[in-house]
């Protein structure tokens, strides 16, 4: 678990990262360069790992095997509902959440703490104003929980 205190905002206990798949950790199927890596670091820092997908590209199981995840593969027509029930069965309030697109806004809202990801494909727009911190890319996304101390410096009142 990380335990983060945010001057003005109060304590913040992080035990789960939940990472949106297409788009976020993978662009056209394939998770991107080092963040395995980054995976296995936030692991050893005692944090479960999910990786949520409709799978557009029927490569998420291939992508993800011997990684310290939990992969959840749900329907396309219900990406939505399904991130958002999966974030409040992990306990939303013990949850950071990454993502970037349209379907990504209700796991932000229900989440302790959301970063919207720009990267390779953009941002949707109503994931930028559901999300706490913004990023150019995973990388950085992923080094705020790998470095607290930016989170606190971003958020604090």
């Amino acid at each position: 678990m990380v335990s983060i205190d945010i001057p003005g905002k109060g304590k913040m206990n992080i035990e789960n990262l939940v990472l949106d798949f297409n788009g976020t950790i993978a662009y056209d199927g394939n998770i991107k360069n080092g963040i395995r890596e980054k995976i296995q670091r936030v692991h050893e820092m005692g944090i479960n790992i999910y990786i949520l997908t409709a799978d557009t590209y029927h490569q998420a199981a291939e992508q993800c095997k011997d990684m310290p995840i939990t992969l959840e593969i749900f329907d396309v027509d219900n990406a939505a509902l399904s991130k958002r029930e999966i974030v409040n069965n992990i306990d939303s309030k013990m949850t950071m959440t990454i993502g970037n697109g349209n379907n990504d806004v209700e796991m932000f809202e229900e989440s302790i703490l959301s970063v919207a990801v720009i990267g390779d494909e953009g941002c949707a727009v109503k994931a930028i104003f559901a999300a706490d911190i913004i990023t150019n890319n995973i990388d950085d996304a992923i080094d705020l929980l790998l470095n607290p101390h930016r989170i606190k410096a971003t958020l604090r009142m």
